[in-house]
């Protein structure tokens, strides 16, 4: 069934396009400088340098950060699963609006039909693999299916099936202090946000967050994360631009011990996947940090872009291959109608998807929860 499909997809589909190759790094190491982030620093930088890919929303209030309870009688927030809801608007318009048409034109789940389901899941970008694993389980109950409630609820079962199989435990060395997490991932799929709200979120429950700006060769990366650290009450540890990333995220460890920080952030330049020689400077930082804490990395955290699709999943691979992932963050699900992308990653990696990225706000990064994605996507 999924060969008939691919024979009727439109020539105009066109497929997501890997970012372009940056500069080679330089080993060069310039004169350190670690400094924590100032407002009349801050304010120096220009909005103009801000990659458009990464554009950063408007501070939130101090008093929010430090006190959300406060934040809450104040200005009504909307809860966790409705923020996932809502970011899944068009993933869920998408599948339910095809759904209702399919059953309202057949009424019952023959094979056409259940042929039709699986071109739908797979346009969802639930992959090949995961829609024909999710028609060989709908099929086995076809004979029972007879309204649209129970198709749902019967994909509901299924979905959650798949994806919430217990994981590897990702806060492996959580007494570790520092903890280290490394972030890495592609240009343009949202990583120095996703660390600005990572530290913004350690940083609420109490733990003392220290950024590495190790990603030295993107223009303006340092400046943008130096935002991020002052609107989350961070620490910051950068060289010069071009310096050696290793020794950058090196320093940062070393002051995180002498700071008596509890969790170090290390951001990373856009290793294009394809360039073996890029993958081994992601390496030489995972060597570097090792050097002054053993077992540090405690976690590598990979941050991909739920617009790219299936092409998400051969980033994860290959990333996996050199760095021996820990967990996964996928962002952008609110800006994409195939969050099936969700299942797919879940079904088709051993890698624990940790993060999911549903707005632009601080809270709209939210720890991933299998029951709450399928609740809020039919």
């Amino acid at each position: 069934m999924a060969l008939k499909w691919f024979k009727r997809r439109k020539d105009d589909q066109e497929a997501v396009a890997d970012p372009p190759p940056e500069a080679e790094p330089d080993e060069t190491d310039p004169s350190t400088e670690m400094v924590a982030p100032t407002d009349a620093e801050s304010s120096q930088v220009s909005e103009e340098a801000l990659t458009e890919e990464e554009a950063i929303p408007p501070a939130p209030d101090r008093e929010d950060m430090a006190a959300p309870e406060t934040a809450q009688a104040d200005k009504p927030r909307r809860g966790l699963f409705k923020r996932l809801r809502n970011g899944l608007t068009k993933t869920r318009d998408f599948l339910n609006t095809d759904i209702e048409d399919l059953f309202s034109r057949r009424r019952k789940l023959d094979d056409d039909t259940l042929e039709e389901l699986e071109e739908l899941l797979i346009t969802a970008d639930l992959g090949v693999r995961t829609a024909m694993d999710l028609m060989a389980q709908i099929g086995r109950k076809a004979s029972k299916i007879e309204t649209v409630d129970g198709l749902r609820a019967a994909l509901r079962e299924e979905i959650l099936a798949l994806i919430g199989k217990p994981s590897a435990d990702v806060e492996k060395a959580v007494a570790a202090r520092p903890r280290v997490i490394m972030v890495v991932g592609v240009n343009g799929v949202g990583k120095t946000t996703t660390i600005g709200k990572l530290a913004a979120h350690h940083t609420r429950e109490g733990r003392k967050v220290l950024i590495a700006a190790a990603d030295t060769f993107r223009a303006a990366a340092i400046e943008q994360l130096a935002i991020w650290a002052e609107r989350a009450g961070a620490d910051i540890v950068r060289h010069k631009d071009q310096a050696d990333p290793a020794a950058v995220a090196y320093d940062a460890v070393e002051a995180a011990l002498a700071r008596g920080a509890d969790v170090v952030l290390i951001d990373t330049a856009g290793r294009l996947h394809t360039k073996v020689n890029l993958m081994e400077e992601l390496k030489k930082i995972k060597r570097a940090v090792g050097k002054k804490i053993a077992d540090a990395p405690h976690e590598i955290l990979l941050v991909l872009d739920a617009t790219t699709g299936q092409n998400a999943l051969s980033q994860a691979k290959l990333f996996d291959e050199a760095l021996d992932l820990d967990a996964l963050a996928l962002t952008k699900l609110d800006g994409t109608a195939k969050g099936g992308i969700v299942v797919s990653i879940c079904n088709s990696l051993d890698i624990p998807l940790k993060h999911v990225g549903v707005g632009e706000q601080i809270e709209d990064l939210q720890v991933f929860n299998a029951r709450d994605f399928v609740e809020a996507l039919f």
